[in-house]
């Protein structure tokens, strides 16, 4: 957090998971668990080498829950698959070659079946709160 590149880059992040109404601020439940956060951080580069970007997001420790104890099902970030179809038909209209597609917050597509509690992102906690996720959409009214 010394860094003011990467406090930038965890604050856009937290902008963009806030403008979207990915999760709100509430007390944990005694009967639910929160699943870890943390920030992953990437420096992107021009062919040169010299940085142009600090990125950071915000994943989740996904690998400490237990089947049948913390989730019923595995899930995954997806993309909608209209936004697959229209960039695909422009990389074929425009004869481009398709390598990878990062598309940004994809994770905010993806339908719940469950109610999930999350920790804080460090650095940006507000005491004796936990984040949930919505259970429809991802968005908890």
């Amino acid at each position: 957090m010394v860094d003011l590149n990467w406090k930038k880059a965890m604050d856009l992040e937290l902008d963009s998971i806030n403008k979207n109404k990915t999760w709100t601020l509430v007390d944990l439940p005694k009967d639910h668990k929160a699943i870890g956060l943390k920030w992953m951080f990437k420096l992107k580069k021009d062919a040169a080498g010299k940085v142009i970007k600090h990125k950071a997001r915000v994943v989740a420790k996904g690998y400490v829950q237990q089947k049948v104890i913390d989730f019923d099902d595995a899930f995954a970030p997806v993309a909608r698959l209209e936004t697959i179809r229209l960039l695909l038909a422009l990389a074929a209209k425009g004869n481009w070659l398709v390598h990878y597609l990062d598309v940004k917050s994809a994770f905010l597509n993806g339908e719940l079946k469950e109610e999930v509690y999350m920790t804080q992102p460090s650095g940006f906690e507000v005491k004796d709160k936990r984040l949930e996720l919505g259970t429809s959409s991802l968005i908890r009214h």
